[in-house]
């Protein structure tokens, strides 16, 4: 029952929290000092460049958080894909994926406001592709479920009518 077609929408669940591990989050750039700050899944690093000179001052903040809730959802989401056997598991499992893509999500929108007030918070910084993704997975996640309990819904009918 790998078919169905939750098991493709799990799947690009899976390869859209695995990407996010990849891409940058979030970034802020203010000219007029010469910083930028750049949020990944694993650090937020800001770079001050001196004027004038060449060289360039970096710090990391550790955002390990985000990657661990990306991997668990990443693991989850495949994980989920092989359980088609008890659709009542993968109902269950892929609320408890919500909860940690949400985490996820909540994760990068708390890390940038700590990017804001790090740099000059006239500029607004911008999302990249890494904060969309995981938006992309929940929605994914969400239509999954819901073709999920279609089929349980199904299954307890025919099963009604025998």
């Amino acid at each position: 029952m790998l078919q169905r077609i939750q098991s493709i929408f799990l799947l690009g669940v899976g390869i859209c929290m695995g990407l996010m591990l990849i891409f940058d989050i979030w970034q802020e750039t203010d000219l007029e000092e010469g910083e930028q700050v750049v949020l990944n899944a694993y650090y937020l690093t800001v770079t001050e460049s001196s004027e004038g000179a060449t060289s360039q001052m970096t710090t990391e903040q550790g955002t390990w958080v985000i990657a661990i809730l990306a991997v668990l959802a990443t693991l989850t989401a495949f994980y989920e894909i092989f359980q088609y056997h008890n659709r009542l598991t993968q109902i269950k499992l892929g609320a408890l994926n919500s909860l940690f893509m949400a985490a996820a999500l909540g994760a990068s929108v708390w890390y940038s406001f700590e990017g804001e007030k790090i740099i000059n918070e006239a500029t607004r910084g911008s999302y990249d592709i890494g904060f969309i993704l995981p938006c992309i997975a929940l929605l994914l996640n969400v239509l999954a479920n819901r073709f999920i309990r279609r089929d349980e819904k199904l299954v307890r009918s025919v099963d009604r009518l025998r």
